[in-house]
Formats: C-alpha cells, sequence, structure tokens
C-alpha cells in the first residue's frame, strides 16, 4: 500500500506542476477613447480651425442670403394688400430665388466640409492607430480596447492622454 501511495503522490505531484506550468500568463489590457484620442490631437485642431477660417466666406454668403430672404419676408407681411399684384409676384419670386440659392449654397457647403473632414479624419485615424500599436508594444500591452466598446474599467488603465501626447509628437502640427 505505500508504494502505491507514494506513486499516487508522485503522480498527483506531476499534475500540479504540470498544471503550474501551463496557468495563462498575466494579459496586460489598456483602454482608449480613440475618438477623442484623435479629436484631440493639435493636428486636428489646427486642421478644425483651418476649415473653419477656409469656409467662414461662404457660411457669411449664408447669412447675408438668410438676411436678405427675411427682409423680403418681412416686406410681403407688411406690405400686403398695397402692392400691385405684379410687385407681389416679383417679390415672391425674388425670394424664392434667394431660397434656392441659399438652399445650394448650404448643401453645397455641407458636402464640401463633410468631404474635407472626413479625409482629414481618416487620414488621423489610422496614424492614431499606428501611434497605439507603438505606444502598446512600448508599455507591453497585450491588447487595447477602444472605450466605446467598455462597459466599465478602473482609470488607471485608460491610455488616451498618453497617445494624444505620442500623436503630438510624432505628427506635430505644422
Amino acid at each position: 500500500m505505500s508504494r502505491s501511495l507514494g506513486l499516487r503522490l508522485a503522480a498527483l505531484s506531476a499534475v500540479f506542476a504540470c498544471s503550474a506550468a501551463i496557468a495563462p500568463a498575466q494579459v496586460k489590457v489598456a483602454i482608449i477613447n480613440l475618438q477623442r484620442a484623435v479629436i484631440d490631437t493639435a493636428e486636428i485642431k489646427k486642421a478644425s480651425a483651418e476649415l473653419e477660417a477656409r469656409y467662414k466666406p461662404r457660411q457669411t454668403e449664408m447669412a447675408k442670403l438668410e438676411k436678405e430672404l427675411a427682409t423680403i419676408q418681412q416686406q410681403l407681411q407688411t406690405m400686403a394688400g398695397k402692392l400691385t399684384q405684379q410687385a407681389e409676384a416679383d417679390l415672391q419670386a425674388e425670394g424664392q430665388r434667394k431660397q434656392r440659392s441659399l438652399q445650394r449654397v448650404g448643401e453645397d457647403l455641407q458636402a464640401d466640409v463633410d468631404r474635407e473632414r472626413q479625409e482629414i479624419l481618416g487620414k488621423s485615424s489610422q496614424r492614431m492607430q499606428q501611434v497605439v500599436r507603438k505606444l502598446a508594444e512600448e508599455k507591453g500591452l497585450d491588447v487595447v480596447i477602444d472605450s466605446s466598446t467598455t462597459i466599465f474599467f478602473k482609470p488607471a488603465l485608460e491610455i488616451t492622454t498618453d497617445a494624444i501626447a505620442a500623436y503630438d509628437k510624432e505628427h506635430p502640427a505644422k
């Protein structure tokens, strides 16, 4: 009996040794708010200011058209019954032209801004992903998860600020 007990103890010891050897390694995880990381970079802030300045004249044009349209509508209301049919029709036609022009300018402006914004954000997002990969390697991280898909995490796991700083260092705003 003592011999079989010894074999059993040896077998049990071998099982424990094997299970300890194959235990999973500690996984290092970090969390990032990728959207905030991209938007808060100096490059994006500068590009946003440039975009606003570039399209300011068209926004001013839209504001002017809106004001002219409001003036026409006010004239039609205050002068109702006092204008000839032809004058009223001319004023309404002018209002419709201004309305169509305002709509075209607005749609064109929105399309141009959206297109350019998407180009800028797409390029910056790709760069940010490369920066995050490099940052993860430097910190020895196994996984980086976007906070938008995370229900809960400890604030100590977040690397968003580190990613922004690394991005600004690697891709300074020109």
